[in-house]
């Protein structure tokens, strides 16, 4: 029988062993943007755990614990970035709602002077063969002109529909070249891999990475006036790095590495990464400290408080990649920041009990636990739940 100050959790070997949570951390709230960096999270949503609905089929929120995180990852100096893949955006989450989503944190970050950009893509189309350039062009304008009408800044997603219907890398400049001729500011594009997304494959009109690249980097510095940046997704250091070093002068490279982003947002001495990741959002408050260790120059404190969250991003983001989210809901629900453990789409039920597990002993060990007592409770509820006898 586990004591109040202990949990009997389940081994990645099969076992089940007493644990110890460490004492809750404190890194602080206020932090001020980053000076040095630019620093977006990509927020989760919450759902309406009392709405009576199908949630393999239905979307209900609960704006205000939705809006509350959002103001929560602000507090601690960090951007939103808005409606995309971490929101379960083309997962559970549809067009409809987004746009709600979008609405609301737009009007949230003029309350609170937040930095926050949103989701644009083409996800209210159902991706095929048949489809036309020109609807995934219209699919993108209706989108994208949305976000600007309400005052919102553009991420301009990666499309399923262009992967299904596009012959080939000038579709893709077709599109794009179409798309940024238009916006009135400066978009962040998202590159997408398929770990992520498999319905991404071949995104920029080949399988070859180096020659997507090739393509995405014409395209960004053809028209480098109306790109602020982009977010690559690949988990592949390097060729972040090598993409990095060929994007125009005051183009942004985004760091969506949620395997290597301490040293890819360090840099070298050729340059580095901003940062778009998913992982902020699971370790906001370290992240928050991070940055400002890093504008103060103490790069030893930096990696102290990044290099241990290393191990739990790398198995948040384990394979299949896409069901990280899971991961990202358990902990804000561990630490208190809603009432439930449940996700858009019944997505709860896609990482396993030993899974969630070994996270939470990684994010003990990352000092992410901010009240032990919460945090063991509600980890004891859901190992009984699960048949973990405590």
């Amino acid at each position: 029988m586990a004591t109040t100050t202990s949990l009997r959790l389940p081994t990645l070997t099969g076992e089940v062993e007493t644990y110890h949570p460490r004492p809750g951390a404190d890194y602080g709230s206020g932090f001020s943007e980053p000076r040095t960096r630019v620093a977006f999270a990509a927020a989760h949503v919450v759902p309406d755990a009392m709405a009576d609905i199908n949630p393999t089929l239905e979307v209900a929120l609960d704006w205000e614990a939705t809006m509350a995180y959002r103001r929560y990852l602000w507090s601690l100096g960090l951007g939103v970035a808005e409606a995309m893949d971490t929101a379960q955006r083309g997962m559970g989450l549809d067009w409809e709602t987004s746009k709600e989503l979008i609405r609301r944190s737009v009007e949230e970050a003029k309350a609170v002077d937040g930095r926050l950009a949103s989701g644009a893509g083409t996800d209210h189309l159902v991706p095929s063969p048949d489809l036309t350039i020109d609807e995934v062009i219209a699919a993108y304008e209706e989108q994208c002109g949305y976000v600007e009408r309400v005052g919102g800044r553009i991420i301009l997603m990666a499309s399923r529909a262009l992967a299904a219907c596009a012959r080939g890398p000038e579709d893709y400049a077709t599109v794009y070249g179409r798309i940024l001729s238009q916006v009135k500011e400066p978009v962040i594009i998202h590159w997408l891999g398929d770990m992520f997304d498999p319905a991404l494959a071949g995104y920029w009109g080949s399988d070859d990475l180096n020659q997507a690249m090739d393509t995405a980097v014409a395209i960004i510095t053809e028209h480098a006036d109306k790109v602020d940046g982009v977010k690559v997704s690949l988990l592949d250091d390097q060729r972040e790095i090598d993409m990095r070093r060929r994007l125009p002068k005051g183009v942004r490279m985004y760091t969506g590495d949620d395997f290597n982003y301490p040293d890819l947002i360090k840099g070298d001495e050729q340059g580095y990464s901003d940062a778009l990741l998913g992982i902020f959002d699971a370790i906001a408050p370290v992240a928050g400290a991070a940055f400002a260790a890093l504008d103060e120059g103490d790069l030893q404190r930096y990696d102290e408080l990044f290099g241990p969250t290393v191990p739990l991003s790398r198995h948040i983001f384990k394979a299949p990649t896409r069901f990280y989210k899971t991961g990202v809901v358990f902990l804000a629900w561990l630490n208190g920041h809603q009432d439930h453990f449940r996700m858009v789409n019944g997505q709860e039920s896609c990482r396993s009990v030993v899974h969630l597990s070994e996270l939470f002993r990684l994010a003990d060990e990352a000092r992410l636990f901010t009240d032990t007592e919460r945090v063991t409770a509600r980890m004891r509820a859901f190992l009984e739940v699960a048949g973990v006898p405590q």
